[in-house]
C-alpha cells in the first residue's frame, strides 16, 4: 500500500509540474504562443521576452510555487525523505517534458515540449529547506548580470543546491537524500540545456547584464557635409 501511495505522489508531482504555466501566463498578458517564441521554451526567461517582465517574473513565480508546493504535500503524506526529494524532481521533469505539450516535430518524432527547470529547480531546494532562496538567489542574480549567460544561472541552481544540501548533510541538520536531490536537479538542468552548453563552448550564447549592454553595437557618426546625408 505505501508504495502505491509513493507512485501516486510521483505521478501527481510530474502533471503538476506539467503545467506549462509560462505559456498561460503568456498568452493571458499578449495572446502570444511562447512556444513560437525565441527558444520556445516556456520557463520565465522565455516569458520575459515574449510579454515583458512581469509575465516572467509571475511566471518564474508560479513555476517555483509548483515545485515548493508538491514537496510540502509529500511531507504531509510521508515520511520518506527520500520522496521528499524525488516530487520536485517528478516536478522538474513535467516541467521540462509536459505531458500537455506533446508534439510531432517535423521528423515525425513525438517530442514533449517545455522549460529548462531553473525555477522549478529552485522551488525544489525552497520547499526542503526554505532558507535555500536566500543563497541560490544572490549568487544567481550575481551570475546573470556579472557572467551574463541566463544559461548557467539555470545551472548554477542545481549546484548550488547540491553544495547547500550536502553541507547540511555533513554537519547532521538535513538527510542525505536531499543532496541527490541537488545532483538529479543539475542532470535535468544540463540535458534540458545541451543546445545552450554547445552556444557557450562556441562563444554564440545570447548574453545579459552589463556585459550585453558593453557589446552593443554603436553607430557610427554620420559622415561630415550633405546634412548628414551620404552623397547622391
Amino acid at each position: 500500500m505505501q508504495i502505491l501511495i509513493y507512485i501516486g505522489i510521483l505521478i501527481a508531482a510530474y502533471l503538476f509540474g506539467s503545467i506549462p504555466f509560462g505559456l498561460l501566463v503568456v498568452r493571458a498578458i499578449s495572446g502570444l504562443d511562447i512556444r513560437k517564441v525565441e527558444s520556445g521554451r516556456t520557463g520565465g526567461t522565455n516569458a520575459m521576452r515574449a510579454a515583458g517582465l512581469g509575465a516572467g517574473l509571475l511566471t518564474a513565480l508560479l513555476d517555483i510555487l509548483k515545485s515548493a508546493a508538491t514537496v510540502w504535500v509529500a511531507r504531509a503524506l510521508t515520511g520518506s525523505e527520500w520522496i521528499h526529494a524525488l516530487a520536485p524532481i517528478a516536478v522538474i521533469l513535467g516541467h521540462n517534458h509536459s505531458i500537455f505539450l506533446i508534439e510531432r516535430g517535423e521528423d515525425g518524432k513525438i517530442r514533449l515540449r517545455g522549460g529548462a527547470g531553473g525555477a522549478a529547480s529552485l522551488g525544489g531546494s525552497l520547499g526542503l529547506w526554505w532558507p535555500s532562496v536566500f543563497i541560490i538567489l544572490p549568487i544567481g542574480a550575481a551570475i546573470w548580470w556579472g557572467i551574463g549567460y541566463a544559461s548557467l544561472t539555470t545551472l548554477s541552481v542545481g549546484l548550488l543546491s547540491f553544495i547547500i544540501f550536502a553541507v547540511r548533510a555533513a554537519l547532521g541538520l538535513s538527510p542525505w537524500e536531499y543532496a541527490v536531490y541537488g545532483v538529479l536537479a543539475e542532470i535535468l538542468l544540463v540535458l534540458a540545456l545541451l543546445p545552450n552548453i554547445k552556444r557557450l563552448l562556441n562563444g554564440t550564447e545570447r548574453l545579459h547584464g552589463w556585459r550585453a549592454r558593453r557589446q552593443k553595437p554603436v553607430e557610427p557618426p554620420p559622415p561630415p557635409g550633405n546634412g548628414g546625408q551620404a552623397p547622391g
